[in-house]
């Protein structure tokens, strides 16, 4: 494994292998205001939810690596503590890619990105239309984490408002994952989008509390077939299935042709066991996973 100290490397090099290594990274698409009225409109990928009560948004307009200037975002923000934190979905990406072009003063990125402006309630810079939810934000802060190239700039945003698109709304009224579209920020040009097809759930932590990957016995832990993920599924039961429930299940169709097969080769048996626990556990199946791999 290659290991790097990061005081040897430059601000880009750094960059470079931050932005690559941690991602997605949301994206915080935020439109501010100058003490004059000027309106600006720019995304960042150092952004994510920090609290729920109170609701805090945290996104840092870091000081530009190439010559450790300052951006209008930070200015407005310094001038005028109010944001607009508006979510970026797949439909608006690349106009919000072109937003990030470094204008100068004065110009309104709504204008050159053909997004459009929609008055807030409570904070003076306007919302984008276009994305599928927006939080009208006060900043309570902004720390300064350092003055050199490449220094980020927290700012402690407070929701106020939080505005949804319906089109986005399940039946209980509530956001769904599929419908929002959302995408982002990898390294140099990359991005990733949240699709259907690559969604996914993992089963939320036993509040019964696991029995753990230890708890699992050593053949089964040390199986080459099985992954680290299918362990972590094994951990996640309270108990393992009795007796009664393992030889009613070792009688059903699948499971009987299985040890047929293999009644007289006990590797065979082992390695489809295993082969047919891992097919079970990826389709969530946890339990059934259980009873065929206690039947060896």
């Amino acid at each position: 494994m290659l290991t790097i100290k990061l005081s040897d490397l430059s601000p880009v090099e750094i960059q470079t292998h931050l932005n690559t290594a941690i991602g997605p990274r949301p994206v915080c698409f935020a439109s501010t205001i100058d003490a004059a009225g000027n309106i600006n409109l720019s995304p960042f990928s150092y952004f994510n939810l920090f609290s729920v009560n109170p609701p805090v948004c945290v996104f840092s307009p870091s000081r530009r690596v190439r010559d450790n200037t300052t951006k209008h975002t930070l200015e407005n923000l310094l001038e005028v503590p109010e944001c607009v934190i508006n979510i970026v979905n797949y439909d608006m990406v690349q106009q919000v890619s072109l937003s990030s072009v470094e204008y100068a003063k004065g110009v309104n990125e709504f204008i050159k990105s053909g997004l459009t402006m929609l008055p807030s309630d409570l904070v003076r810079p306007p919302r984008v239309a276009e994305s599928p939810v927006q939080f009208e934000c006060v900043v309570n802060d902004v720390i300064k984490l350092g003055t050199g190239n490449g220094a980020g700039n927290l700012v402690i945003a407070e929701i106020k408002l939080m505005h949804i698109n319906e089109a986005i709304l399940d039946d209980q009224g509530k956001i769904d994952q599929q419908k929002i579209d959302l995408v982002a920020r990898l390294g140099g040009d990359w991005y990733c989008r949240v699709t259907k097809d690559n969604l996914f759930e993992v089963a939320k932590p036993n509040k019964n509390i696991g029995i753990g990957v230890d708890q699992i016995p050593f053949a089964i832990r040390n199986s080459k077939i099985l992954t680290g993920n299918n362990l972590g599924q094994l951990g996640n039961v309270t108990a393992l299935p009795n007796d009664e429930d393992i030889d009613t299940f070792a009688q059903t169709p699948e499971i009987k042709e299985l040890l047929d097969a293999t009644i007289d080769n006990s590797q065979a048996r082992e390695l489809q066991v295993h082969l047919k626990a891992k097919a079970l556990l990826d389709k969530d199946r946890v339990e059934d996973a259980w009873k065929i791999l206690l039947l060896l």
